[in-house]
């Protein structure tokens, strides 16, 4: 039976998207416009995202710092495309107290100044380098359309912020960082995911390029889920960070960031839930598999024990509901909030030495002898359900994925079904901005590899130069 609470996301997708973080009990509003309360389910997911990217970070050599929240508007002025880019979405400290600042201080939108500020009076020469920092922390943009996980003034992220003492290392650092957010969407979040770099005019205020990671959620809507940016110098330069390089002369550092954000919680809702809640991968779902008693009878509660004690010696993430609740609403409790694996134990099966097994992905039940491997049974179980969440979303995103020869083809697609639209651009920003005209349809990324569609210019029909994939964004 249908979640009543949860709109269809056939009928209404974004009601349906706000419905099931509700349901779900994942975020909630608050009385501070444009920010949300992360509740602890949404956190779980969050601590879990964090705890598998960190280990990869570190295990690529980075370490976690943590900068100051305030940054002096003197020392943000001093790289003016990142004014330029930040000055509509920046919030401003103007009194301590009842004392009105001498200076105005800027709550971070990114980190990149202060970052250039601690480098130049703690790296003196190539041998302080590289710095391969990373810091776990929230910022601000006064954003004017907000939404729970996808858009928020203060955001939760990882923002990555690296030094090097030549441009291939630094080049290298962009490169994998950006693999490293591939592999977690597609590997752990189940999401097929697409990267390449940004157009000039897309690309974050201040770098050199940015490589992109999009998703495409199930209506078709793109989500950008993590950037990587090349500066090169020019942060550098700005700033004045040199280093005495092996030829003992004087040269500036080459810079890159990288991040990534609590949106992708909204994305995983987008890409896999349903109309009855929230459907999580297993290699990301903080409770991998809850066992439900049905009735208190000893036998009933001792091998619901029994079997939660085997699955956490195996680590996998388990328990057991002895809540004083109905089964018919932990059932659904369980299958709003996500979780891959439900256990049914009841007297009537045990009496057939049988168990229940109920996979949240297809909702399907399966019946097995209570005599069971259960450590082997569930983890063969969650391995398929991860496999079968990615392929259904591999399909989702191929069927919503279009090719388009000119802009009455981009006109109708994005009037008919929007999705990820692969169109030859030549390279004029005017045309990109044409094309936006249409639905505000932009630019996803540049398929650097892939080779041109038909060689002519989706917008104006002139010789195209690059392979585009378009999209609406969220």
């Amino acid at each position: 039976m249908k979640n009543n609470a949860i709109t269809s996301r056939d009928v209404d997708f974004a009601k349906w998207y706000t419905d099931v973080v509700s349901a779900a009990s994942l975020a909630a509003y608050s009385s501070v416009k444009g920010c949300t309360v992360i509740e602890p389910n949404g956190y779980a997911i969050w601590e879990k995202m964090q705890e598998i990217l960190d280990k990869k970070f570190k295990e690529l050599g980075h370490v976690n710092v943590q900068l100051p929240l305030l940054i002096p508007e003197s020392l943000l002025k001093k790289e003016s495309e990142l004014v330029e880019g930040f000055a509509p979405e920046v919030a401003w400290v103007t009194h301590g107290g009842a004392k009105e600042l001498e200076e105005r201080l800027c709550i971070r939108p990114t980190s990149e100044t202060m970052f250039c500020d601690y480098y130049k009076d703690h790296v003196k020469s190539y041998r302080d380098l590289p710095k391969l920092y990373n810091q776990w922390c929230n910022v601000l943009r006064w954003e004017k359309e907000t939404r729970p996980f996808l858009r928020s003034r203060e955001i939760l992220w990882q923002e990555g912020h690296t030094i090097h003492s030549t441009k291939e290392e630094a080049v290298r650092e962009t490169d994998q960082m950006m693999e490293v957010y591939k592999w977690f969407h597609h590997e752990i979040l189940a999401i097929p995911s697409i990267t390449g770099i940004k157009t000039e005019k897309e690309k974050f205020a201040g770098a050199e390029y940015t490589l992109t990671n999009e998703a495409l959620m199930y209506n078709g809507v793109a989500l950008q889920d993590g950037t990587s940016h090349y500066f090169g110098q020019k942060f550098a330069e700005a700033y004045d960070v040199k280093f005495l390089n092996k030829e003992n002369k004087q040269e500036y550092i080459y810079q890159t960031s990288w991040g990534t954000t609590t949106r992708m919680i909204g994305a995983l809702i987008m890409v896999h839930s349903d109309d009855y809640g929230l459907v999580l991968p297993p290699r990301i779902a903080p409770k991998q598999v809850v066992i439900i008693p049905i009735g208190k009878d000893d036998e009933i509660v001792n091998l619901s024990n029994e079997y939660a004690t085997k699955l956490k010696e195996a680590n996998i993430a388990c328990y057991v509901d002895l809540t004083d609740k109905s089964p018919g609403f932990k059932f659904a409790e369980s299958e709003v909030n996500g979780i891959p694996v439900r256990i049914e134990i009841g007297k009537r099966d045990l009496e057939n030495n049988k168990i229940t097994f109920a996979r949240r992905d297809t909702r399907e039940k399966i019946i097995e002898s209570k005599d069971i491997d259960v450590v082997g049974y569930v983890q063969e179980l969650l391995e398929t359900i991860q496999n079968d969440m990615y392929k259904r979303a591999v399909e989702r995103r191929d069927a919503l994925t279009f090719t388009a020869h000119n802009l009455e083809d981009m006109e109708k697609i994005l009037n008919t079904q929007p999705g990820f639209i692969h169109g030859d651009w030549c390279g004029d920003e005017a045309c990109e901005l044409k094309i936006k005209e249409i639905r505000g349809c932009k630019s996803r990324c540049i398929m650097e590899n892939d080779p041109l569609v038909d060689g002519k210019c989706v917008c104006c029909g002139k010789e195209a130069t690059k392979h585009v994939i378009w999209g609406i964004q969220y």
